[in-house]
């Protein structure tokens, strides 16, 4: 079967990654670009799943500064080799990371940081507010509260403000696949003046 080179160009646009594997996706799909879009994610996801056991050593700070000089963030992250950490893709990684930080001011960078008394106070607050409920609504209603709470203190939960249709841990198992290699964050700092 021969491919519309153009359906080619465009799946490739918009996921960075090689012809060939565009051009399998594209004939898995049957030329249906969305189709192949998915089939992709999924061959990502299941990459990054293989990788999160490898340990990652390599890496590089990445440092942002507001152009107003009133926000600074600093953030490490982590990866298999000083290959991939000199990588465009990795240092675009991080530039993107920084400006996220900046912008959405997360808290903590996955659930497992948040601290436990911190989810019990929320957990309490919620059951308190909505204390007249039914017990099985109010289970429901306070885990939808504290997914939203994660949504906005929670760097991994957060959508990229790049592209609000994923998460930022999506965005990064889509690097992982792309790269070949474990990523991780392991620390960031935001700075503002008056906070």
């Amino acid at each position: 079967m021969k491919l519309d080179t153009s359906k080619i160009k465009e799946l490739r646009e918009k996921t960075g990654l090689s012809v060939m594997e565009c051009k399998k996706a594209l004939e898995e799909a049957n030329e249906d670009i969305e189709k192949a879009l998915e089939i992709l994610k999924k061959k990502g996801l299941e990459i990054s799943e293989k990788k999160e056991k490898k340990e990652v050593r390599e890496g590089k700070i990445g440092a942002y500064v507001h152009t107003n000089g009133k926000i600074g963030v600093l953030v490490e992250v982590n990866c298999e080799s000083d290959f991939v950490a000199r990588n465009n893709e990795f240092e675009e990684l991080i530039k993107n990371l920084c400006l996220q930080i900046a912008a959405m001011k997360p808290r903590w960078i996955d659930i497992d940081s948040v601290p436990q008394e911190i989810i019990k106070d929320k957990i309490n607050e919620f059951k308190e507010i909505f204390k007249d409920k039914p017990e099985n609504v109010i289970e429901k209603i306070i885990e939808g509260k504290l997914n939203d709470f994660y949504k906005e203190n929670v760097l991994l939960k957060q959508n990229f403000i790049r592209d609000e249709s994923i998460t930022i841990e999506e965005y990064i198992k889509s690097k992982i696949a792309k790269l070949g290699e474990n990523i991780k964050i392991k620390r960031f700092a935001r700075f503002e003046i008056g906070e």
